[in-house]
């Protein structure tokens, strides 16, 4: 799926990806520092992802955690510093909560230290009952060799 706006394009198609690219982002990035080239591809190949291009560059890049019926985990958004201040984050959230095979879920959910204004837009909020909610985090996995990755 490809939507069009101005010299923009966000795409869904994969083989349009530029993995260097994600993952020289994502590697830097605070909630993701030092992650594995090997993550981030196996990270793409199990989820559905977005890619925003000018022209044939990839300024930014999203993917979604799902089931495709009932849950959506939004992930890894981002556009690249130098596009920033022209909507396109805005842009593609609206194109991600629009996809046709992402729609109907009882629940979506994501992490952000400083994007809370954004997201409130498509009705994300903090949780209600977090008390409800767990996980088990390991902040240090990407420092240490993780069997079966590259």
């Amino acid at each position: 799926m490809d939507v069009l706006k101005e010299k923009f394009t966000i795409s869904t198609d994969q083989s349009r990806l530029n993995v260097l690219y994600i993952h020289q982002f994502l590697e830097r990035s605070y909630w993701a520092q030092n992650i594995p080239l090997g993550t981030v591809k196996k990270s793409i190949e199990g989820a559905v992802c977005f890619g925003v291009y000018d022209g044939e560059k990839q300024v930014g890049f999203a993917r979604v955690i799902t089931d495709k019926a009932t849950f959506g985990h939004l992930a890894d958004v981002f556009i690249d510093e130098s596009y920033r201040g022209l909507g396109l984050s805005k842009w593609l959230v609206e194109t991600i909560m629009n996809h046709p095979d992402l729609q109907g879920f009882r629940s979506w959910q994501l992490g952000t230290r400083d994007a809370h204004g954004l997201y409130a837009k498509f009705g994300f909020r903090a949780l209600e009952n977090p008390e409800r909610m767990m996980r088990k985090h390991d902040p240090d996995v990407y420092k240490n060799k993780v069997p079966g990755l590259p």
